[in-house]
């Protein structure tokens, strides 16, 4: 609950009334290694922030090689298939523990219980939204304007330990590029 406190608290003070009413809808979920917890076509019912590991986001296809994977959500932050959240109907991307993973969360139900008990819950709800919002732009501007090669030095810049958790299929994948060519990209760096 501390990491999920001082996050919170880099956007707002919470009051501690407010803040016990929310840490009351929180449930902790482990997540084993590789396991899929939302499949396509569920409804996405939970928010979650990651106390802990990696969680991948990726369109499934019959053939597993060419799934796509559109991004990662890592400690101490936000996970969802966020616009199956909001407007309750099925997701058309799963999500994935790529290591085993904490997560707290929220369910849709309880959350609009915190935005209407508490003084502070729209407001945490707005920013959170608004901090998902400029991952996601930051991204699509990424793929429109860099090369498959500035992604991928962007990424390991931001990102160091990456190289170290997630396979490289799935890095080539979310720099939209194969396997292949993101291993001609490797050894000329």
């Amino acid at each position: 609950m501390k990491q999920i406190k001082a996050y919170l608290d880099q956007i707002a003070t919470i009051s501690p009334s407010d803040w016990e009413f929310f840490t009351s809808k929180l449930q902790r979920r482990v997540i084993k290694k590789k396991s899929v917890f939302l499949k396509l076509n569920d409804i996405e019912n939970h928010i979650s922030f990651i106390e802990s590991g990696v969680v991948r986001l990726f369109i499934p296809k019959e053939n597993p090689d060419k799934e796509i994977t559109f991004g990662f959500s890592f400690k101490d932050q936000f996970v969802s298939a966020y616009d199956s959240f909001l407007t309750q109907t099925p997701s058309a991307y799963q999500l994935q523990a790529l290591s085993e993973t904490t997560l707290l969360s929220i369910t849709y139900s309880d959350l609009q219980d915190v935005y209407k008990t508490t003084q502070i819950g729209n407001l945490i709800g707005r920013l959170t939204a608004e901090r998902l919002f400029l991952l996601k732009s930051s991204r699509e501007q990424n793929l429109l304007n860099l090369s498959a090669e500035e992604r991928y030095l962007k990424l390991f810049k931001e990102r160091p330990e990456l190289l170290k958790i997630i396979p490289l299929k799935y890095i080539s994948s979310y720099i939209g590029v194969t396997a292949q060519a993101l291993s001609r990209i490797r050894k000329r760096l």
